[in-house]
């Protein structure tokens, strides 16, 4: 899941090199903290949290059980 989310993130906003992607557990459950350039925040949430829940689906269509969260870092 963490390299499909990479791709996707990377293809998504201006500086790819400062995409980073760490794995980690909110309350047991799986979650991917993404932390992208602060000008690219805005990119990765979009209007509404529109495109940070498309990338959600994404993951959860591609992965046999339960897809991890995901957070974007401050």
């Amino acid at each position: 899941m963490q390299s499909l989310l990479a791709f996707i993130v990377e293809s998504l906003v201006d500086d790819p090199d400062a995409v980073q992607i760490t794995e980690g557990d909110r309350r047991g459950d799986p979650v991917l903290r993404v932390s992208v350039a602060e000008a690219d925040r805005g990119t990765i949430i979009g209007r509404q949290g529109k495109t940070i829940r498309a990338i959600e689906t994404v993951l959860a269509a591609a992965s046999p059980g339960a897809a991890p969260a995901i957070e974007v870092a401050d």
